[in-house]
């Protein structure tokens, strides 16, 4: 089996990086690198992060040699005009130049999404905060590679305040629940095909856990709990789940991208 060459996007500032592992969390490319090592062994990954690096122009000059990029999650919302943001998008624009396959996680199909013309916006239905119930796979996303052997409904860990509102020219909308319409999509644009979801098949519950209490001023703050009695109780909804979870199966994407880029 041949090797592949994979370019792992890294969307957090590198300030909250260094948070992360001060608290002992995995960043989200560290997830990403370890969860796809379940699948394949043989993976040469590289990590870039278009926040931090002076110049995107050392990546470029090589991109054409990956076999497939995963942009993951992020703290940032995509609608905030700054610097970091606008870096990602115009990255992202380049990969829709030299890319073929790319699998978009989260803020990763949150940027996406922006790059190719559609429109992401603060979720008004609610929001995930570790954990996305009921998420439905529709009849286009059950015959689509993506959703090979998922189950048609399932819960998975997530963590998103905002949404995808519109999507792009000729997207394809896969999967919804009753907080996001978009939870799975599939749209083409420059030479890209791109997978994009809500949701995290790469985080354990476990990690998801430890993000709300690493969170939890924050989240506090936000009014996304209305006091820490809430969050132990929504805490033990996650441990719950996280009993039942079987690993391949809430990784499924992940599986189902590696056969589809292979």
């Amino acid at each position: 089996m041949k090797s592949l060459n994979l370019l792992v996007v890294e969307g957090n500032l590198h300030e909250e990086n260094q948070n992360f592992r001060k608290a002992g969390i995995q960043t989200h490319a560290d997830s990403l690198k370890h969860s796809l090592s379940y699948y394949k062994k043989n993976l040469n990954i590289d990590v870039f992060n278009p926040c931090s690096e002076e110049s995107f122009n050392k990546v470029i000059s090589k991109i054409k040699k990956y076999d497939g990029l995963i942009w993951g999650g992020s703290a940032l919302n995509i609608y905030n005009d700054c610097i970091e943001v606008r870096r990602q998008i115009s990255f992202m624009k380049e990969c829709f130049k030299n890319i073929k396959k790319i699998l978009a996680i989260c803020w990763g199909m949150q940027v996406a999404v922006t790059a190719a013309g559609g429109v992401v916006r603060k979720c008004p239905h609610g929001t995930h905060k570790g954990i996305a119930h009921d998420i439905v796979i529709n009849e286009l996303g059950l015959k689509h590679p993506l959703y090979k052997n998922k189950n048609y409904k399932f819960n998975t860990p997530a963590f998103n305040f905002d949404e995808v509102h519109t999507l792009p020219v000729n997207s394809t909308l896969l999967a919804s629940n009753s907080i996001n319409k978009v939870q799975g999509l599939n749209f083409k644009t420059g030479i890209s095909d791109i997978w994009g979801i809500q949701y995290h098949p790469e985080i354990t519950y476990n990690k998801m856990i430890n993000l709300i209490h690493f969170r939890k001023e924050r989240l506090l703050d936000k009014k996304a709990f209305k006091d820490e009695n809430e969050i132990n109780s929504h805490i033990h909804i996650i441990e719950k789940e996280n009993k039942t979870s079987d690993k391949r199966s809430r990784m499924r994407e992940l599986e189902n991208w590696l056969n589809f880029i292979n």
